[in-house]
Protein backbone atom coordinates (compact mmCIF):
# COMPACT_ATOMS: atom_id res chain seq x y z
CA UNK A 1 0.00 0.00 0.00
CA UNK A 2 1.18 3.37 -0.96
CA UNK A 3 0.49 6.35 1.57
CA UNK A 4 -0.02 9.57 0.00
CA UNK A 5 0.22 13.04 1.03
CA UNK A 6 -2.95 14.01 3.61
CA UNK A 7 -4.70 16.78 2.71
CA UNK A 8 -7.58 17.40 5.07
CA UNK A 9 -10.87 18.66 4.14
CA UNK A 10 -11.95 22.25 4.95
CA UNK A 11 -14.37 22.23 7.51
CA UNK A 12 -16.32 25.08 10.17
CA UNK A 13 -15.15 24.40 14.07
CA UNK A 14 -17.79 25.45 15.66
CA UNK A 15 -17.80 22.58 18.16
CA UNK A 16 -16.11 22.61 22.10
CA UNK A 17 -12.56 22.83 20.42
CA UNK A 18 -10.12 23.17 18.44
CA UNK A 19 -11.63 26.42 16.57
CA UNK A 20 -11.00 27.48 13.13
CA UNK A 21 -7.51 28.94 12.76
CA UNK A 22 -6.61 32.04 11.62
CA UNK A 23 -4.63 31.53 8.19
CA UNK A 24 -2.14 34.52 9.80
CA UNK A 25 -1.24 31.83 12.28
CA UNK A 26 -0.95 28.70 9.45
CA UNK A 27 1.09 31.04 8.08
CA UNK A 28 3.29 31.49 10.71
CA UNK A 29 3.87 27.86 11.51
CA UNK A 30 4.93 27.27 8.12
CA UNK A 31 8.08 29.53 8.98
CA UNK A 32 11.53 28.49 8.97
CA UNK A 33 12.55 26.36 12.02
CA UNK A 34 15.50 27.68 14.18
CA UNK A 35 17.17 26.08 17.31
CA UNK A 36 15.55 26.29 20.43
CA UNK A 37 18.43 27.31 21.72
CA UNK A 38 18.55 29.89 18.88
CA UNK A 39 18.79 33.71 20.46
CA UNK A 40 16.52 35.11 18.20
CA UNK A 41 14.11 32.16 19.18
CA UNK A 42 14.74 33.20 22.51
CA UNK A 43 13.72 36.75 21.92
CA UNK A 44 10.56 35.23 20.54
CA UNK A 45 9.77 33.40 23.77
CA UNK A 46 10.51 36.82 25.63
CA UNK A 47 7.97 37.94 23.41
CA UNK A 48 5.41 35.07 23.95
CA UNK A 49 5.54 35.09 27.41
CA UNK A 50 4.95 39.50 27.47
CA UNK A 51 1.49 38.36 25.38
CA UNK A 52 0.46 35.92 27.52
CA UNK A 53 0.68 38.48 30.43
CA UNK A 54 -1.38 40.37 28.30
CA UNK A 55 -4.11 37.82 27.82
CA UNK A 56 -4.17 36.74 31.34
CA UNK A 57 -4.32 40.15 32.77
CA UNK A 58 -0.85 39.64 35.10
CA UNK A 59 1.83 40.34 35.75
CA UNK A 60 3.75 36.97 37.18
CA UNK A 61 6.96 36.22 35.98
CA UNK A 62 6.39 32.70 35.83
CA UNK A 63 3.53 32.82 32.66
CA UNK A 64 4.42 30.72 29.80
CA UNK A 65 3.14 28.02 27.40
CA UNK A 66 3.51 24.55 28.52
CA UNK A 67 4.88 22.28 25.64
CA UNK A 68 1.61 20.41 25.73
CA UNK A 69 -2.26 20.53 25.43
CA UNK A 70 -4.49 21.86 28.36
CA UNK A 71 -4.62 18.51 30.11
CA UNK A 72 -0.87 19.05 30.65
CA UNK A 73 -1.36 22.38 31.56
CA UNK A 74 -3.77 21.18 34.42
CA UNK A 75 -1.19 19.03 35.24
CA UNK A 76 1.34 20.85 35.96
CA UNK A 77 -0.52 22.99 38.41
CA UNK A 78 -1.25 20.04 40.16
CA UNK A 79 1.49 18.41 40.43
CA UNK A 80 3.91 20.64 41.18
CA UNK A 81 1.29 22.39 44.15
CA UNK A 82 0.06 19.59 45.56
CA UNK A 83 1.87 17.45 47.91
CA UNK A 84 0.99 14.10 49.50
CA UNK A 85 -1.09 14.23 52.61
CA UNK A 86 -2.56 17.96 51.64
CA UNK A 87 -6.32 18.54 50.81
CA UNK A 88 -8.31 20.08 47.90
CA UNK A 89 -11.25 21.26 48.05
CA UNK A 90 -12.81 20.69 44.08
CA UNK A 91 -15.85 22.63 43.22
CA UNK A 92 -17.24 19.91 40.17
CA UNK A 93 -20.33 21.36 38.12
CA UNK A 94 -19.09 19.17 35.00
CA UNK A 95 -16.76 16.59 33.05
CA UNK A 96 -13.18 18.58 33.75
CA UNK A 97 -13.60 18.74 37.70
CA UNK A 98 -13.27 15.54 37.43
CA UNK A 99 -9.99 14.94 35.87
CA UNK A 100 -9.01 17.83 38.70
CA UNK A 101 -10.22 15.16 41.28
CA UNK A 102 -7.69 12.63 39.17
CA UNK A 103 -4.96 14.47 39.37
CA UNK A 104 -4.91 15.69 43.37
CA UNK A 105 -5.27 11.60 43.73
CA UNK A 106 -2.43 11.27 41.69
CA UNK A 107 -0.05 13.89 43.59
CA UNK A 108 -0.98 11.87 46.78
CA UNK A 109 -3.39 14.64 47.86
CA UNK A 110 -6.72 14.23 49.47
CA UNK A 111 -10.05 15.61 46.77
CA UNK A 112 -13.06 16.83 48.58
CA UNK A 113 -15.53 17.36 46.17
CA UNK A 114 -18.12 19.82 46.24
CA UNK A 115 -20.98 19.14 43.91
CA UNK A 116 -23.24 21.33 42.04
CA UNK A 117 -25.75 20.35 38.93
CA UNK A 118 -24.09 20.24 35.93
CA UNK A 119 -25.04 23.49 33.65
CA UNK A 120 -25.13 25.76 36.60
CA UNK A 121 -22.12 28.01 37.82
CA UNK A 122 -20.21 26.62 41.09
CA UNK A 123 -22.82 28.01 43.96
CA UNK A 124 -19.80 30.35 46.32
CA UNK A 125 -22.07 29.26 49.10
CA UNK A 126 -21.64 25.47 48.90
CA UNK A 127 -17.69 26.15 48.53
CA UNK A 128 -18.03 28.51 51.43
CA UNK A 129 -19.53 25.94 54.00
CA UNK A 130 -16.69 23.03 52.54
CA UNK A 131 -14.33 25.22 53.62
CA UNK A 132 -15.84 25.35 57.03
CA UNK A 133 -15.59 22.06 57.37
CA UNK A 134 -12.14 21.31 55.99
CA UNK A 135 -10.40 23.73 57.84
CA UNK A 136 -7.06 22.21 57.10
CA UNK A 137 -7.56 22.34 53.26
CA UNK A 138 -4.62 24.07 51.55
CA UNK A 139 -6.14 24.45 47.94
CA UNK A 140 -9.36 25.37 46.63
CA UNK A 141 -9.77 24.28 42.17
CA UNK A 142 -12.53 24.64 40.17
CA UNK A 143 -13.26 25.60 36.31
CA UNK A 144 -13.54 28.92 35.67
CA UNK A 145 -15.72 28.00 31.91
CA UNK A 146 -16.95 24.93 31.88
CA UNK A 147 -16.41 23.32 28.50
CA UNK A 148 -18.72 20.15 29.16
CA UNK A 149 -21.83 22.18 29.68
CA UNK A 150 -21.26 26.06 29.05
CA UNK A 151 -21.56 27.49 32.43
CA UNK A 152 -19.33 30.15 34.10
CA UNK A 153 -18.30 30.49 37.10
CA UNK A 154 -17.55 33.91 39.29
CA UNK A 155 -13.93 33.00 39.70
CA UNK A 156 -13.41 36.62 41.69
CA UNK A 157 -16.00 35.76 44.61
CA UNK A 158 -14.93 31.44 44.78
CA UNK A 159 -10.93 33.29 44.79
CA UNK A 160 -11.75 35.73 47.63
CA UNK A 161 -13.68 32.65 49.66
CA UNK A 162 -10.51 30.37 49.14
CA UNK A 163 -8.40 33.18 50.27
CA UNK A 164 -10.30 34.12 53.40
CA UNK A 165 -9.73 30.51 54.48
CA UNK A 166 -6.04 30.67 53.40
CA UNK A 167 -6.24 28.65 50.54
CA UNK A 168 -4.10 29.17 47.13
CA UNK A 169 -6.59 28.53 44.49
CA UNK A 170 -6.46 26.28 40.83
CA UNK A 171 -8.12 27.82 37.92
CA UNK A 172 -8.83 25.87 34.79
CA UNK A 173 -9.56 28.99 32.32
CA UNK A 174 -9.25 26.54 29.11
CA UNK A 175 -12.17 28.16 27.65
CA UNK A 176 -11.71 31.41 29.26
CA UNK A 177 -8.57 33.26 28.02
CA UNK A 178 -9.33 35.41 24.84
CA UNK A 179 -13.22 34.95 25.10
CA UNK A 180 -14.29 35.83 28.75
CA UNK A 181 -13.33 38.49 31.02
CA UNK A 182 -10.14 36.93 33.24
CA UNK A 183 -8.42 38.82 35.67
CA UNK A 184 -5.50 37.14 36.88
CA UNK A 185 -3.94 39.94 39.06
CA UNK A 186 -6.79 41.77 39.98
CA UNK A 187 -8.84 38.58 41.51
CA UNK A 188 -5.63 37.19 42.66
CA UNK A 189 -5.79 34.33 41.01
CA UNK A 190 -2.60 32.04 42.36
CA UNK A 191 -2.82 29.30 39.05
CA UNK A 192 -3.89 29.05 36.23
CA UNK A 193 -3.83 26.99 33.11
CA UNK A 194 -5.47 27.32 29.40
CA UNK A 195 -5.36 25.71 25.91
CA UNK A 196 -4.46 27.35 22.71
CA UNK A 197 -6.86 25.85 20.31
CA UNK A 198 -9.93 27.82 21.86
CA UNK A 199 -10.51 31.33 22.07
CA UNK A 200 -7.05 31.68 21.23
CA UNK A 201 -7.31 29.99 17.64
CA UNK A 202 -4.05 28.71 17.67
CA UNK A 203 -3.66 24.53 16.86
CA UNK A 204 -3.49 22.35 19.54
CA UNK A 205 -0.77 21.69 21.72
CA UNK A 206 0.20 24.18 24.05
CA UNK A 207 -0.89 25.10 27.54
CA UNK A 208 -0.28 28.81 28.91
CA UNK A 209 0.32 28.76 32.03
CA UNK A 210 0.45 31.41 35.11
CA UNK A 211 1.62 31.65 38.71
CA UNK A 212 1.41 33.69 41.44
CA UNK A 213 4.56 34.29 43.89
CA UNK A 214 2.22 32.70 46.80
CA UNK A 215 2.34 29.80 44.46
CA UNK A 216 5.86 29.93 43.39
CA UNK A 217 7.00 30.46 47.24
CA UNK A 218 4.84 27.16 47.68
CA UNK A 219 6.59 25.36 44.81
CA UNK A 220 10.34 26.60 46.05
CA UNK A 221 9.33 25.46 49.25
CA UNK A 222 8.09 21.89 48.58
CA UNK A 223 8.91 18.98 51.29
CA UNK A 224 9.11 16.31 48.40
CA UNK A 225 9.98 15.97 44.88
CA UNK A 226 8.02 16.96 41.85
CA UNK A 227 6.54 14.06 40.81
CA UNK A 228 6.80 14.81 37.43
CA UNK A 229 10.22 15.21 35.61
CA UNK A 230 8.84 17.06 32.60
CA UNK A 231 6.63 19.29 34.14
CA UNK A 232 8.90 20.32 37.36
CA UNK A 233 9.03 24.16 37.40
CA UNK A 234 11.61 24.35 39.31
CA UNK A 235 13.07 22.64 36.05
CA UNK A 236 11.41 24.05 33.21
CA UNK A 237 12.57 27.68 34.11
CA UNK A 238 15.58 27.11 33.69
CA UNK A 239 14.71 27.40 30.12
CA UNK A 240 11.85 29.81 29.93
CA UNK A 241 13.05 31.90 32.53
CA UNK A 242 14.40 35.36 32.93
CA UNK A 243 17.98 35.02 32.43
CA UNK A 244 20.08 35.82 29.24
CA UNK A 245 21.22 32.11 29.56
CA UNK A 246 18.54 29.38 28.80
CA UNK A 247 19.53 26.15 29.95
CA UNK A 248 18.50 23.16 27.51
CA UNK A 249 15.11 21.38 29.33
CA UNK A 250 13.69 19.72 26.47
CA UNK A 251 13.35 20.62 22.86
CA UNK A 252 9.87 23.18 22.67
CA UNK A 253 7.60 22.73 19.35
CA UNK A 254 9.45 25.60 18.11
CA UNK A 255 6.70 26.53 14.99
CA UNK A 256 3.54 25.72 17.24
CA UNK A 257 5.15 28.86 19.26
CA UNK A 258 5.25 30.93 16.44
CA UNK A 259 1.36 30.45 15.90
CA UNK A 260 0.52 31.16 19.23
CA UNK A 261 2.82 34.06 19.12
CA UNK A 262 1.24 35.12 16.11
CA UNK A 263 -2.27 34.25 17.76
CA UNK A 264 -1.34 36.46 20.80
CA UNK A 265 -0.27 39.50 18.29
CA UNK A 266 -3.88 39.12 16.75
CA UNK A 267 -5.34 39.72 20.53
CA UNK A 268 -3.10 42.56 21.23
CA UNK A 269 -4.45 44.32 17.45
CA UNK A 270 -7.65 43.54 18.42
CA UNK A 271 -7.60 44.49 22.09
CA UNK A 272 -8.74 42.08 25.42
CA UNK A 273 -11.59 43.71 26.04
CA UNK A 274 -12.93 44.01 22.37
CA UNK A 275 -12.39 40.42 22.13
CA UNK A 276 -14.67 39.63 25.03
CA UNK A 277 -17.27 42.12 23.60
CA UNK A 278 -17.26 40.24 20.14
CA UNK A 279 -17.96 36.38 21.89
CA UNK A 280 -21.16 38.08 23.52
CA UNK A 281 -22.12 40.02 20.60
CA UNK A 282 -22.32 37.14 17.89
CA UNK A 283 -23.36 34.91 21.54
CA UNK A 284 -26.82 37.03 21.57
CA UNK A 285 -27.40 36.67 18.02
CA UNK A 286 -27.07 32.87 18.21
CA UNK A 287 -29.21 33.03 20.96
CA UNK A 288 -31.91 34.88 18.88
CA UNK A 289 -31.41 32.62 15.95
CA UNK A 290 -31.77 29.52 17.86
CA UNK A 291 -34.60 30.40 20.11
CA UNK A 292 -36.67 31.33 16.87
CA UNK A 293 -36.04 27.81 15.86
CA UNK A 294 -37.65 27.21 19.51
CA UNK A 295 -34.23 25.32 20.73
CA UNK A 296 -33.08 26.29 23.89
CA UNK A 297 -30.06 26.74 26.15
CA UNK A 298 -29.31 23.91 29.17
CA UNK A 299 -27.62 26.49 30.89
CA UNK A 300 -29.36 30.04 32.84
CA UNK A 301 -28.92 33.19 30.60
CA UNK A 302 -26.90 34.74 33.64
CA UNK A 303 -24.51 31.81 34.14
CA UNK A 304 -24.42 31.11 30.26
CA UNK A 305 -20.78 31.24 28.95
CA UNK A 306 -20.80 32.95 25.57
CA UNK A 307 -18.05 31.15 23.01
CA UNK A 308 -19.65 27.40 24.48
CA UNK A 309 -23.18 27.23 23.98
CA UNK A 310 -25.10 24.21 25.25
CA UNK A 311 -28.65 23.49 23.51
CA UNK A 312 -30.59 21.15 24.44
CA UNK A 313 -31.57 18.40 22.08
CA UNK A 314 -35.43 18.05 20.98
CA UNK A 315 -37.73 15.16 22.37
CA UNK A 316 -37.22 12.72 19.31
CA UNK A 317 -34.28 13.62 17.71
CA UNK A 318 -31.44 11.75 16.77
CA UNK A 319 -27.99 14.02 18.06
CA UNK A 320 -25.63 11.77 16.41
CA UNK A 321 -27.66 11.80 13.25
CA UNK A 322 -27.52 15.59 13.14
CA UNK A 323 -24.28 16.41 13.81
CA UNK A 324 -23.03 13.85 10.95
CA UNK A 325 -25.65 15.26 8.49
CA UNK A 326 -23.98 18.79 9.67
CA UNK A 327 -20.51 17.46 8.88
CA UNK A 328 -21.37 15.61 5.77
CA UNK A 329 -23.59 18.11 4.11
CA UNK A 330 -22.42 21.74 5.80
CA UNK A 331 -19.00 20.82 6.30
CA UNK A 332 -19.95 21.95 9.92
CA UNK A 333 -18.42 20.83 13.42
CA UNK A 334 -20.59 21.32 16.23
CA UNK A 335 -20.11 18.88 19.63
CA UNK A 336 -21.98 15.88 21.50
CA UNK A 337 -22.68 16.44 24.71
CA UNK A 338 -19.67 14.50 27.68
CA UNK A 339 -20.62 12.37 30.39
CA UNK A 340 -23.82 12.62 31.86
CA UNK A 341 -24.56 15.48 29.18
CA UNK A 342 -24.29 12.87 26.71
CA UNK A 343 -27.06 12.86 23.87
CA UNK A 344 -28.52 15.72 26.12
CA UNK A 345 -27.35 18.71 24.72
CA UNK A 346 -25.11 19.95 21.48
CA UNK A 347 -21.97 22.14 22.17
CA UNK A 348 -21.60 25.17 19.92
CA UNK A 349 -18.64 27.09 19.97
CA UNK A 350 -18.00 30.62 19.00
CA UNK A 351 -14.31 30.85 19.56
CA UNK A 352 -11.87 33.21 18.37
CA UNK A 353 -11.37 33.34 14.80
CA UNK A 354 -14.58 31.01 14.35
CA UNK A 355 -16.94 33.74 16.56
CA UNK A 356 -18.14 35.72 13.06
CA UNK A 357 -21.62 37.06 11.84
CA UNK A 358 -20.43 34.31 8.78
CA UNK A 359 -20.29 31.60 11.12
CA UNK A 360 -23.36 32.08 13.52
CA UNK A 361 -25.80 32.58 9.96
CA UNK A 362 -23.98 29.05 8.51
CA UNK A 363 -24.91 27.59 12.09
CA UNK A 364 -28.41 28.86 11.82
CA UNK A 365 -28.83 27.79 8.28
CA UNK A 366 -27.40 24.34 8.46
CA UNK A 367 -29.80 23.33 11.70
CA UNK A 368 -32.39 24.62 10.07
CA UNK A 369 -32.17 22.58 6.88
CA UNK A 370 -31.17 19.68 8.81
CA UNK A 371 -34.10 19.77 11.63
CA UNK A 372 -36.56 20.34 8.98
CA UNK A 373 -35.56 17.09 6.83
CA UNK A 374 -37.78 13.97 7.41
CA UNK A 375 -36.86 11.58 10.00
CA UNK A 376 -35.15 8.75 7.79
Amino acid sequence: MTIKSFHPPLRTLMGPGPSDVSPRVLEAMSRPTLGHLDPVFVGMMDEVKALLKYAFQTENELTMPVSAPGSAGMETCFVNLVEPGEKVVICQNGVFAGRMKENVERCGGIPVMVQDDWGRAVDPQKLEDALKTNRDAKFVAFVHAETSTGALSDAKTLVEIAHRQGCLTIVDAVTSLGGSPLKVDEWKIDAIYSGTQKCLSCTPGLSPVSFSEAAVEKIRNRKSKVQSWFMDLNLVMGYWGTNAKRAYHHTAPINALYGLHEALVILQEEGLENAWKRHLKHHEALKAGLEAMDLGFFVPEDERLPQLNAISIPEGVDDAAVRSRLLSDWQLEIGAGLGQMAGKVWRIGLMGHACNERNVRLCLSALKDVLSRPKA
